[in-house]
């Protein structure tokens, strides 16, 4: 028998970055361990060393950045910045992601127009039909020797419970673990395919060894799934779950790196030729730290001109402080009721006209407002392009959200409060903890999860659990996703649709002072004191 050749093949792949290129914290202005420039110069530099390569980014590309909020809002017809950061660093595909449609199809058909690379999602289909929405949902390249590579794109199921109906309309999203079941056999019999790689905008639901739930199994993330029923996949590219996993599950290399371009994800195939074929002989996977790695020129020469105008814009000042609204410590701002969440919930109860509202504090990096507020600070707190919906729900509806939320915190052994690690991983869920304004109540962390609200009231009276009330929430919440599907199937009275960063912006705008005020309508008891009371 004559030896066996041998190849190697590169896939590099990014996902969720976000939109963030500069290293550069955009909240302080401080230098940071992030962003596309960084991952670019990775990839320029492992690429010389592999003549054989395929560089794939998996989603959540064109939002979650003031850079590509400007853009969308103010960009007009000038090419998309993170397009053109692909451009310059020849990504083969890009994967459609969840956050892809944030700011509706007229947006993400323009950054699609203006792509060379094509954008996969085999699973978005055309309303009505099987036919993927987006042209072909795979890219297969073939290697010199006649090796065959394909990648399959698929995207979360789940975007329907948080996206606008309005910016989905035109498109039905099927569940990725079925259509990998026809895709994935068709691109090894009808097309070839040597080695079959998944690039999957989603997460892994289940611990990788032992199988055990890692979350609730809405059907968010099915990477697990994927891997164990369906055959023929060499390499799953996960993302969406916004934390770095290597692991293999039935098989198959998993690896999914961090987000904001944190991390770079690295396999290398090894193929072998016996007989004439190409098969996986091999798989070693990485994930790169950028922390250190210099931004790369030609990127920030590409993204400087869109960058000034960001900037610019993020200075405008829009309005005055009257007291502390800045939330300075995260973990005591969920504790009691605090100015910048009242004030949140007031923007959103003025504007919708709904006596009863409920808002989050989405990450601890979220500073609240300094006395002179700018754009800067608007989307440092409020990052996402969230609209608002009133629903009309029953007082045991808001009880059993309230639950939910108070599931948020763990007591330690000295009874200090800590967050309920359910909450970190497989992501970290700050948002999905609720503060609410128009209700009194209070949440005894002391007792046992399920029986938590002890207080829960209207104007001092008991709440009736079979009586209708009108609460406003971000649509987000409203459609019931990951751990509120209490509220999915309510009444929608009334839809906001202006972002809600823009509602915060225009109050701003219409008001020369704004009063750092709390009523102190809630509470969490049962924990020793992190604070003094205001």
């Amino acid at each position: 028998m004559a030896d066996k050749e041998a190849m190697t093949v590169l896939i590099l792949m990014t996902s969720d970055v976000h939109g963030f290129v500069l290293p550069r914290d955009y909240g302080t202005g401080e230098p940071a361990a992030k962003g596309l420039a960084k991952a670019g110069t990775l990839i320029r530099r492992l690429r010389r060393d592999y003549p054989r390569h395929l560089t794939v980014d998996n989603g959540d590309l064109i939002q979650g950045s003031p850079l590509t909020f400007y853009q969308a809002r103010c960009g007009g017809d000038t090419l998309h910045p993170m397009v053109a950061c692909l451009e310059s660093l020849v990504y083969d595909a890009a994967v459609v992601g969840n956050h892809e449609f944030n700011y509706g199809p007229g947006v993400l058909t323009k950054v699609m127009e203006e792509s060379q690379f094509p954008w996969l999602a085999a699973n978005i289909c055309r309303k009505g039909t099987k036919e993927p929405a987006f042209g072909e949902p795979y890219l297969l390249r073939t290697f010199p020797g006649d090796c065959r590579v394909a990648v399959l794109g698929l995207t979360t199921k789940y975007i329907p419970f948080w996206e606008h109906p309005t910016n989905i309309a035109a498109w039905d999203f099927i569940d990725p673990v079925e259509t990998a079941r026809v895709w994935v056999p068709f691109l090894r019999r009808e097309k070839g395919a040597d080695a079959v790689i998944v690039a999957y905008h989603g997460g892994l639901e289940r611990d990788p060894k032992s199988g055990e739930p890692l979350e609730r199994l809405t059907g968010e993330n099915q990477a697990y799934q994927i891997c164990t029923e369906v055959e023929g996949i060499d390499v799953l590219l996960g993302g969406h779950q916004h934390r770095g996993v290597v692991a293999e599950v039935a098989g198959v290399q998993v690896i999914q790196p961090e987000n904001d371009a944190r991390q770079l994800a690295k396999v290398v195939l090894t193929l072998e030729q016996d007989r004439g074929h190409w098969r996986v002989s091999g798989k070693k996977a990485d994930l790169l730290e950028v922390g250190d790695v210099p931004a790369d020129a030609e990127i920030e020469r590409i993204v400087r001109p869109y960058e000034e105008k960001t900037q610019a814009w993020l200075e405008q000042p829009l309005g005055r402080v009257r007291g502390n609204m800045r939330i300075e410590d995260p973990m005591a701002a969920r504790l009691a009721d605090n100015p910048y969440i009242e004030f949140v919930n007031r923007v959103q109860m003025h504007y919708s006209e709904a006596p009863i509202s409920c808002a989050s504090i989405f990450a601890d990096t979220c500073p609240g407002f300094s006395a002179q507020v700018t754009m800067r600070q608007i989307l440092a707190n409020y990052m996402y392009p969230n609209t608002l919906r009133v629903l009309r729900v029953r007082g045991e509806t808001i009880r059993q959200a309230l639950e939910v939320t108070a599931t948020f915190f763990e007591r330690g052994p000295d009874g200090a409060p800590g967050v309920n690690p359910a909450f970190c991983r497989p992501k970290v869920q700050h948002y999905n903890y609720d503060m609410w304004e128009g209700i009194e109540y209070t949440l005894d962390i002391s007792r046992p999860a399920g029986s938590r609200v002890v207080l829960l009231n209207q104007g001092g009276e008991p709440l009736d659990p079979c009586g209708f009330y009108d609460v406003v929430m971000n649509n987000y919440r409203a459609a019931g996703g990951s751990l509120y599907g209490m509220f999915s199937g309510a009444e929608v009275v009334r839809d906001i649709q202006t972002e809600v960063s823009e509602l915060l912006t225009n109050y701003f705008l219409e008001h020369e002072w704004v009063e750092a005020t709390c009523d102190h309508n809630w509470r969490v008891t049962g924990c020793r004191a992190r604070f003094a009371p205001a």
